[in-house]
């Protein structure tokens, strides 16, 4: 599929998730089979007003184009420079637009999901981003503020008019964050009310639900999430299924700790070994879910501050536990 003339090697895309998706794991992700990465929201403000945290999470490795970075913000003017920045300081190849963060800090500073129920703030928001920038356009959002107020079709049409390359909709409204199931026929009803690309969101665990989404809801490529933690191996499988292929079983557990081990190395050549070692606590706990005896294991993993740390849980890992 392509989006905007972007050409894409697959339907798979890894979800901009906030403090998970750095460029290590999106690196990872990206050689397990997802042929889109997008990188961690950053605010619009921040981003205008050159705040090097926020600029230091754009950062895209070469290799895994084509990519994607999101922003988020409310204010056109200030959208549509931040857009400008984020495009130049990463060389990336798609803009998103966060309009479906449940998030209370987010939603309720009037960014993310917030802009469904102010559709003319949103279409004024796209409409200057498009202006802004010289590459596709995509916005993500969600069925709605709650079940009083689904507007995912509406909205989506919206987006089309503005400008808007393709749209990502996450089968889930703001009130329930991300508790219940996704909701798959309102994704379905906006492929069908739409003619630019739809990706489908939520509840996507398996190899076997990326192929099933894509079957039921008719959509263009699937966003997994939190599908993803601790599994890139995900995306493999759910290409599989896709092409009507047997699905891979996952590796050894010690060929996944040497992928987490990998990850957490190369997290650290770009940002520091402090930073990526307080991130490696979660993602190594994720590696280790669902792996028998390893309550013991995650306990540590969740205390490593080092890389030597993480060295040191990575060989007992692969010495202990199969």
């Amino acid at each position: 599929m392509n989006i905007g003339g972007i050409e894409l090697s697959g339907r798979l895309f890894l979800a901009p998730m906030a403090g998970v998706t750095d460029a290590a794991f999106r690196h990872i992700c990206r050689t397990m089979g997802a042929a889109l990465a997008t990188t961690e929201m950053v605010s619009a403000k921040a981003l205008c007003y050159g705040d090097k945290k926020t600029a230091e999470l754009l950062r895209c490795l070469p290799e895994d184009r084509p990519t994607a970075v999101q922003i988020f913000g409310h204010e056109p003017e200030i959208m549509a420079e931040a857009a400008r920045r984020a495009i130049a300081l990463s060389g990336a190849d798609i803009l998103d637009i966060n309009m479906g963060c449940p998030v209370g800090k987010i939603a309720g500073n009037e960014d993310g999901c917030a802009l469904m129920r102010a559709p003319e703030t949103a279409r004024a928001i796209i409409e200057a981003v498009v202006r802004a920038v010289d590459c596709p356009v995509t916005v993500k959002f969600r069925k709605g503020w709650d079940k009083g107020h689904v507007n995912a079709i509406e909205f989506a049409q919206m987006c089309e008019s503005a400008g808007a390359a393709a749209v990502t909709v996450h089968g889930r409204t703001r009130v329930q964050m991300y508790e219940g199931r996704a909701d798959w026929d309102i994704i379905r009803d906006v492929k069908r009310a739409v003619t630019i690309p739809v990706v489908a969101n939520g509840d996507v665990f398996s190899g076997e639900d990326a192929a099933h989404i894509l079957r039921y809801t008719g959509c263009d490529a699937a966003m997994i999430g939190r599908g993803s933690f601790g599994d890139p191996w995900i995306f493999r499988e759910g290409n599989a299924a896709i092409a009507g292929e047997p699905i891979p079983e996952k590796p050894p557990l010690a060929q996944r700790m040497d992928t987490a081990l990998a990850q957490i190395e190369l997290s650290a050549s770009l940002r520091g070994e402090r930073v990526a070692c307080l991130e490696a606590r979660r993602h190594l706990a994720w590696y280790l879910r669902g792996v028998a005896y390893a309550v013991p294991y995650k306990r540590q993993a969740v205390q490593v501050e080092t890389l030597e740390d993480v060295r040191k849980l990575v060989r007992e890992v692969k010495r202990d536990l199969r």
